[in-house]
């Protein structure tokens, strides 16, 4: 068995445990996740007591849903599908609040996107640079200025090391949409980053 196989197997075992009123099964669940969670939100929302609040809001919402989760899913995928839902619908009432309503309906998707384009190279890796303090604080402002969409694929898949299955999954679209987004979050973080980076956009 894979190493990913053998966590997927020890997750379902303390989802099947939890779903039979096992407290302690559901208390190891969030003890494997929560910084991977928190760390996630921090990042879309970039506050650390609404961080704080969804991150519990995200394991409050898991537990009352253990009957609707699937064995063949990932647990990873699904509670980062409950945490994505919880930030975007707090970006969506920020927004409200500071009168910047803006639409994240997929009916207009391809529309804003364009047409799909292929990922870039790994040339330039996010990932890599919140390595290096100086410009990982960079990139993380970079991050903020990027929509909601762009930067939780991003942050997914380049941060997180999720699949574009699973950010598919995530966030209820196509397969192409998440490979047009991503590409298209990496060439504005590299545009933002370029003047304190060696890069050609």
């Amino acid at each position: 068995m894979t190493a990913v196989g053998s966590v997927m197997h020890a997750d379902t075992a303390l989802v099947q445990r939890a779903k039979a009123n096992d407290r302690a099964a559901f208390n190891e669940i969030v003890l494997r996740y929560k910084d991977k969670v928190y760390n996630y939100i921090y990042r879309m929302v970039r506050h650390a007591t609404d961080a704080e609040d969804l991150t519990q809001e995200t394991f409050v919402r898991a537990y009352l849903s253990l009957h609707s989760f699937q064995s063949r899913a990932s647990l990873n995928t699904w509670l980062f599908r409950i945490a994505t839902n919880l930030c975007i619908d707090h970006c969506r009432r920020a927004k409200r609040t500071q009168g910047l309503v803006t639409s994240l309906s997929p009916d207009n998707e391809e529309e804003e996107e364009g047409p799909q384009r292929d990922v870039p190279d790994a040339t330039f890796d996010p990932q890599r640079l919140l390595l290096n303090k100086e410009l990982g604080e960079k990139l993380e402002k970079a991050l903020q200025e990027l929509p909601e969409k762009l930067r939780m694929v991003v942050l997914l898949y380049d941060v997180e090391g999720l699949s574009y299955e699973e950010i598919a999954a995530i966030a209820g679209c196509p397969l192409g949409t998440i490979k047009s987004r991503l590409f298209n979050a990496r060439a504005a973080l590299r545009r933002k980053l370029e003047p304190y980076l060696n890069i050609t956009v």
